[in-house]
């Protein structure tokens, strides 16, 4: 497995992001072609209902799924900043600096978090920050 760092930790699934997302639109498309051209007859709008209920599941998919993501990701990073430090994380953080803290390793994580909620630093900016990048492959 390639190593992760700063310029490549973004996931995409092309099967997910791309071509289904472009199906869906092109569904959407036709639906509404079909729709204008029959002058709204019952199969025409029960398409473009479909066309808009598959789109909406595609976007509600991923938000819930990134959702329960970042959840587990903040109940493990408070339990690392208890391990590590006898206190829990700074309330001061944000849910996207503690996702970008996950990415630095022990030995940083004390101090890279108390500098990010005391300079209210920027999730990227956390992330550059980080010098010896811990991986994450198994996030959705």
């Amino acid at each position: 497995m390639q190593e992760q760092n700063f310029k490549n930790h973004s996931r995409f699934v092309p099967g997910f992001h791309f071509f289904t997302a472009v199906i869906i639109l092109i569904a959407l498309v036709i639906s509404v072609i079909l729709m204008l051209s029959s002058w709204f007859s019952l199969t025409s709008i029960f398409d473009f209902t479909a066309a808009v209920s598959l789109g909406l599941l595609f976007a509600y998919l991923r938000v819930f799924a990134t959702g329960n993501q970042d959840r587990i990701i903040r109940a493990e990073e408070n339990f690392r900043s208890y391990r590590l430090t006898g206190k829990t994380l700074d309330a001061r953080l944000t849910r996207g600096q503690i996702i970008a803290l996950r990415f630095a390793p022990d030995e940083e994580f004390p101090s890279l978090s108390e500098k990010a909620a005391n300079e209210n630093m920027r999730p990227s900016a956390i992330k550059e920050a980080v010098r010896q990048w811990r991986a994450d492959h198994h996030r959705v």
